[in-house]
Formats: C-alpha cells, structure tokens, sequence
C-alpha cells in the first residue's frame, strides 16, 4: 500500500471517528426508570380488582400524567422517571385512594390496596354481620353471601336462594334468571361438591363455606360453554393472613337438624393450610297431592279391571339425611413468584327416606277401591375429589401460567323396598296385597379434568389469554328390579332390569383479549369445544322389544360428536366515575345429563314416573345482555335486560303410556319424559338497588320479569306457547340497640303458563337475628325460614286425555334454627394483614 492510500485512509477514519465522537457526545445519557407497583382489591369481599384505574401525576409539572390498569389478579406496574407524584386508584361505585407527594427515587411498592363500595370503609378489624354485598365487574356479578344471617345453620342452596337474579325452587332446583339451565363451579371448575350436575348435594353443604357467589350472565371464553342461562360460580373460604385462624360453627334447629363445622387455616411463609370440615343432620317432612281426572274411564288390571275416571294421590314424605365432608387443602410457596396447590375433598351420606302414598280411585263421586303403598329407601353416597393447582408467575404485571389436574369419583347406591295394599270400598271383599317390588340402582361416576390458562398482558392496559380444557366424564348405572310372584318369591324382572353406560368428554381451547382506552373497556373471546356423547344400553331385552317398551324409536347405542364455535363480547363504557353500561353476547350449550337420557323410567309411584330419552341432542343458544349501573352517596342501582334465542331447547312433557308389571301385566301409568323443541326466545329485564340510608338500616332488593315463547311439536302434538312470569326478592338489615342485627328477606316468583298448564305464585319470607358476644370474637343468630309455609308448588296440568291439579311441597312447614360462630385469632391477623403489604392472591384449589 502507497504512503499516499495510508495517509488518505486514516484521514478518513479520523473524520469518521471525530464525527461518531461528536454524535456521541451529543447522545443524551439513558434515563433512569423506577417502578411503581401494588395490588387492588375489595375492601369487603377481598377479591382483586380488575380493571381499576391507576394515575400517575407529577407535582412538578402536572402536565406530565402516566397510569394503568389492574391486570385479573388486581396488579398494577407504572414506570415513572425520578420525581415526587400524587397517585390516584380508582373503580367505578368504589371509593377512590390517593397517595401524594410521594417521592420516587426507588421502585416503589404500594402494597394491597383495599377500596370499598361507600365513602366510609367497614370496620378492618371486627366482623359484623350484613346482607348480600354486590361488585359489579366486566363480566360477571361477585355478592358476598358469607355474612347473610338467613343462611346462619343452612345449607349452600338455602345461601344461594338469597341472590338476585338466582331462585332456588322447592325441590333444590336452581334457576338463573328463570332459566334452569344454568352451571354450577366450585372455585371456577366443575366439582364433585356440585353433585356432578345433581344439585341435590348443595343442599348438604353448609353455607358457612362460602365465601362469594360469582353470577355470570355473559361468560368469557374462559369458561366452560355449558349453560345456556350462564354460570353460577361457588367460591369458597380460603384465609390467607398468617398464623393459625379459623372458626367454628354449631346449629340446631326444627324439624330436628343439626351440625358442626369448622373453617380453619394455618399459613407460614413458605405454605398455607387450609380446611373446611363438617356433619349435618336433618329431617325433612314433604307430601304431595295429585287430583287426576280422566276424560275417558281406564281400568287396572292389578286392580281387577274396575274402571274409574278419578284418582286421589296423597303422598307423605319422612326424610332422615346424615353427611360428613372435609376439604383439605396446602398451598405450598415454590418461590416468590410460584406455588403448587393440592386439596382432598371427601363427602358420606347415609340418608333415609319413607314414603307413604294413599291412592283413591272413583268413578264420578263414588269411592271404588283405594291403595296404601309404602316405599322404603336407603341410599349410601361417597365422593372423593382430588386436585392440583400450579401457579407460575413471571412479573408482577400479571404475565403468568396456571395449570390444573383434577380427579373426581362418586359411588352411590340404593336400595328401596316397595310394599302396597289395595283397599276395597262398599263392598264386602277383603284388602288384597299387590304384589312387592324391591330395586337395587348401584352409580359410578368418574370425572377427569385437565386445564392449563395463559395470561399475557400486553402494554399498560391490555391483556391476551389462551388455554386449554378437557373434561372426560363416564357414568354408569345398574338398575335391578324385583318384584314378587304368587309364591311369595321375588323375580327379576327382566323389561326393567339394565345397565346405562354414558360420557360426556369435552374438549376445548380459547383464546380473548382485553384492553381499555379512555372510558372504554371491551373483551373478546372464542372458545372451539368438541363435545362427544356416547351412550350404550345393556338390557336382556333384544333390539326389537326395546323399541317397543319404549313406544318410542330410541337409539340403544349411540356415540355423537358436535363441534362448535362459541364467541363472547363483553363492553363496558363508563360514563362517570360512579356510573357505566356493560354489553354482552355469548353463544352457550345445554348438553343433556345422563338422567334425562336413560330410558328406563323411575317408579315413584305406580301412577306417576319420569323415563329419560336417549334421542335427545345438546341444545345451542345465542345470548345479548345490556346492563346500567349508577351510583349515588347512599344507593347503587343496577339494571339489564336480556334476549336469548335457543335452538333444541329441552322440555318435559306428560302423556299416558303402558309399561310391564308382574307377570308381564302392562299397567297404564303418566309418563313424564323430556325433549327438544325447536326454538326457545327467552327475553327479560332485571332490577336491582342497594340502598344505605342510615348506619342502622340496610336495604337491597331486584326484580327480574321475563317472557319466554316456546315453538315445536312432539309425537304429533303441538307444544307452542307464550308466557311470561317474573320473581322479586326483598331484604332489610336493621341494627336494633343493644347491637342485634335484625334481618328480614322475601322472596317471591309469580305464576306463570307451563307447557300443559299453569302454575301459581311462590311467597317465602324468612327472619333472623344476630347479636356479637364475647368480646366480639363470636356471634349468636337465630333464624326462622318460611314464616308463613308459602314455599309450596300448585301447578294445573291439561293434556288430551286428562287434567291434573296437584300441590308438592319438598321441606313442610316452617324451620327455626339457632347458630352459634366463634372466631380465633382472626382479629389479630386481620389487623396485621392491613399493617403490611402482603401480596393477597385468592387462588383456586
């Protein structure tokens, strides 16, 4: 290389190298960045706070303002440069929190930040006992049932009859907004605790369990898309503030019931134990009265073929239920941003039920012959659930991944012996014994369970989640009859006689996203679920005598497959600090239980059965919801009004059939029997308010009318029909001197229009009291359910061959209960959780 290139080419490189120096210089030095983070949750319910708004304000120069949102687990992360801010934490119908002039030179921790619904917070320190609670959020509705003094001894249904939107009729069934088909979760999962869709075993859980009740009237795609009426979501008590706490609960009561119960934890740094363990016992006296009147005379011939054109049914039920259940539960601290959570729940029952039913026949007003039948019943039910729940978080911002394992298996088995006596009236003949049945219905239920959730936020104010879910379920039920021959011996009655293999697997994935500007929030969803029911009947009945004892074609082994789409759209627009409108749509799935598909009928008595129908297909529904909420000093007022269109809707339907008797005598009986519709246009308005307009006195009450029109036929025979009912409920809390608290709740659902009739209104008011002792570490309530026994069915059935009036009532009479709570160390440990800046997380087990 010449001199000259050389010396050209450093003149060259020291140009460039003075010109990067230069620049470089001139390059400002990185800013400096701090962290400001906490947590925000009610201050009553103790939940996060989602979407509650964080703003950020330099003193020095105003117009600077940065800010945020609360991600699902109620945590915020704002990035700040070095200076003295004013920080405001915000949420539509709470409180508002400020922290000013603080100086941020360091990352700076806001710990748990608690707001409350009034201007005022509850008293940290003493538990007082009050009505439901409410807390309006994007897509659901959490009321705090846990300290309602009419649930004070009672079970879970009984605590969840004291919620709007929700009503618990007299036999245990629960209804959303007058929709039947509605999903029950324990902690956000499907749960032997909920009987496996049979929601008689809420009536064996104490209230005392619950913490909140989640309503959600327009899922997210995060759940499951069974429901067609929405989600009730049970959350149940978990502490977590440090040390050993807990409490007990003793009840007794008329009729005769009784229990125990205990809510205890214990948490150290590195784990959290905790366990809600309890026995019931009750006895619950029922009857029921049927008047049915035949248009044509019929005759039986078990009864010698005397024709009669009326029959009085009076039934008479003694019910004894005996029930122990327990769940453990440690949630173990892999690290500051990871824990593992396992729980066993456990559940006995040992119940009996006596039912004594008098039948009279008659033709026109003259009594013929009558019978006495005695059904004795026993049944012996065991659950036992097992879960793991994982937890991994990878910033404080809400980036996180939760999977969970869940196994669940129940065997229930039942015996019941049937014994029936025919009396004859003017006439000389003596009392002739029909002959006795005896059945032996044996229930295996297995149910897997496997989720994984991934929760990204994506900026300050957004949010995407994807997961996965699949849920495999098998039952199977063996059903024997026996009934007695001339010899006195007992028969297997073969027509009767079978096993039902059912499943239900679903399969589903998802993925939504969430983001807020200005005054706008909006989520968006869309879960793919694949449902696939498979079902086979074991019968030693061949093909073609199946299809006739049915009377109906049926399919004996079948295996279908339906996958769907099901989006979710949820908006939220604040129009005020203490006032919004929320929109809503979600498509849902009403998939069939494995009752309401086996075709072998009941035989509760010899007049009366219900006979499932494996024909029957999942059913689909679109849904809209528009909700208002305002807040005032002293009321908060929420509204909404619905439309939902179903497709395959199920209905029951009651028709006359024959079915087999001894010696293969077919005996005429009524037959109740499910189908699908073809549509189902479901439409309402709900209102609710929260009214303080004293420190003494509580009010609160909702009002929801709907109007359904169902369209189809079944078997020939025209079932469409316009109706329109509605239901309210009433509650006040007074605190009278001497500090007792004095609660009254009245409920009450109109009549409505049935498919083949009517039926009347509903009334039931219940009272209670509650007076803090000792210290305030204990509480003593006494409460009086149904005061004035109104909680009783009266329904009108007309079909083409009869008309029927008939009156049930599930629990007889008015029920008193005295409840005594005593709480340790709670007051201690809950001063010492609002001192510090724990990281409260709810979780799941």
């Amino acid at each position: 290389m010449t001199i000259r290139k050389i010396y050209s080419l450093s003149l060259i490189l020291s140009i460039l190298s003075l010109f990067v120096s230069k620049n470089y210089a001139q390059a400002p030095a990185e800013v400096v960045k701090y962290t400001i983070s906490g947590k925000v949750i009610d201050n009553e319910l103790e939940v996060p706070l989602e979407y509650a708004t964080i703003s950020v304000e330099n003193v020095d120069d105003p117009s600077i303002v940065n800010g945020g949102v609360t991600n699902a687990n109620g945590e915020f992360s704002i990035e700040v440069k070095k200076g003295t801010y004013n920080i405001l934490v915000e949420f539509i119908s709470y409180e508002t929190k400020e922290f000013n002039n603080r100086q941020v030179d360091t990352d700076l921790n806001l710990g748990t930040i608690k707001l409350g619904l009034g201007s005022e917070n509850l008293d940290e320190v003493v538990v007082r006992a009050e009505t439901t609670q409410v807390d309006i959020r994007l897509d659901k509705k959490i009321y705090n049932i846990g300290k309602d003094l009419t649930t004070a001894g009672g079970s879970v249904s009984d605590a969840l009859n004291n919620v709007p939107s929700i009503s618990v009729d007299i036999e245990g069934g629960i209804s959303l907004r007058g929709n039947e088909n509605v999903r029950i979760l324990i902690n956000g999962k499907p749960s032997a605790m909920a009987g496996f869709g049979n929601t008689d075993v809420l009536s064996q859980l104490p209230a005392e369990a619950i913490e909140r009740v989640e309503v959600i009237t327009s899922p997210s795609a995060r759940y499951d898309a069974e429901g067609t009426a929405g989600i009730i979501n049970i959350i149940l008590r978990k502490k977590e503030t440090l040390g050993f706490n807990g409490s007990v609960t003793v009840n007794g009561g008329i009729p005769e019931n009784g229990s125990i119960s205990a809510n205890l934890n214990y948490r150290t740094d590195k784990f959290n134990l905790f366990t809600t363990t309890g026995y019931r016992y009750s006895e619950s006296p029922g009857y029921a009265f049927f008047d049915t009147r035949y248009f044509e005379p019929r005759a039986d011939v078990l009864l010698d073929s005397i024709s009669y054109d009326r029959n009085i049914e009076d039934r008479d039920y003694d019910r004894i239920n005996r029930g122990f259940n327990t769940n453990l539960g440690m949630e173990y601290y892999l690290s500051d941003m990871s824990s593992i959570t396992g729980a066993i729940f456990y559940r006995i029952g040992d119940d009996r039920d006596v039912t004594n039913n008098l039948n009279d026949y008659l033709m026109g007003s003259e009594e013929l012959l009558g019978t006495n039948r005695s059904e004795i019943e026993n049944e012996e039910d065991e659950s036992i659930q097992f879960s793991l729940n994982y937890v991994k978080k990878f910033d404080n911002k809400g980036h996180q991944l939760t999977a969970d394992f869940q196994f669940e298996n129940d065997n229930e088995t039942q015996d019941a012996f049937i014994e029936e006596v025919v009396r004859y009236n003017n006439t000389e003949r003596d009392n002739i014994d029909i002959p006795s049945e005896s059945t032996i219905t044996k229930e295996d239920q297995k149910e897997y369970l496997i989720q994984a959730d991934y929760v990204l936020p994506i900026g300050e104010e957004s949010q995407f989640e994807a997961g996965y879910r699949g849920n495999f379920e098998n039952e199977i039920t063996d059903y024997q009859l026996y009934q007695e021959n001339n010899a006195g011996e007992f028969i297997l009655n073969e027509s009767q006689t079978n096993v039902f293999d059912y499943s239900e697997n679903v399969q589903a994935i998802y993925s939504q996203y969430g983001t807020k500007f200005g005054s706008f929030s909006f989520l968006l969803g869309l879960r793919l679920e694949n449902t696939n029911l498979k079902g086979k009947i074991d019968s030693e009945l061949t093909e073609e005598e199946l299809q006739e004892e049915f009377t109906f074609p049926i399919d004996t082994d079948f295996d279908n497959n339906y996958l769907g789409l099901f989006p979710t759209v949820n908006l939220i627009y604040e129009l005020g600090e203490d006032e919004n409108i929320t929109l809503g749509y979600n498509r849902r799935i009403n998939r069939p239980r494995g009752w309401y598909i086996n075709p072998f009928p009941s035989r509760s008595s010899r007049n009366n059965i219900f006979q499932g129908n494996p024909n029957l297909n999942p059913a689909f529904s679109n849904a809209f919801d528009l909700g208002y909420l305002k807040k005032w000093d002293k009321l908060t007022l929420t509204s909404s009004v619905y439309y939902q269109r179903e497709t395959d809707a199920f209905q029951r339907v009651q028709e006359e059939v024959f079915i087999s008797g001894p010696s293969d005598q077919q005996i005429e009986v009524i037959r109740s029997i499910p189908f699908n519709l073809a549509t189902n246009d479901r439409m309402g308005g709900e209102l609710g308010f929260l009214y303080n307009p004293a420190d003494w006195l509580r009010l609160n009450g909702s009002v929801n009318v709907f109007r359904f029109k169902l369209d189809g036929e079944f078997n020939g025979t025209d079932y469409s029909q316009d109706n329109s009912s509605w239901f309210g409920r009433f509650s006040s809390k007074v605190t009278l001197p001497l500090k007792i608290d004095w609660q009254t709740n009245l409920f009450y659902r109109g009549p409505s229009d049935e498919i083949q009739g009517t039926q009347e209104g509903i009334l039931n008011v219940d009272l209670a009291f509650s007076k803090e002792i000792l210290n305030e570490k204990a509480t003593l309530s006494l409460n009086v359910r149904d005061i004035f026994n109104g909680r009783k069915r009266n329904s009108f059935t007309t079909t083409e061959f009869f008309e029927q009036d008939s009156e049930f009532q599930w629990r007889q009479g008015q029920s008193v209960n005295v409840s005594f709570i005593y709480r340790f160390n709670q007051q201690k440990q809950r001063q010492q959780r609002n001192g510090g800046n724990e990281d409260y997380d709810e979780g799941e087990f």
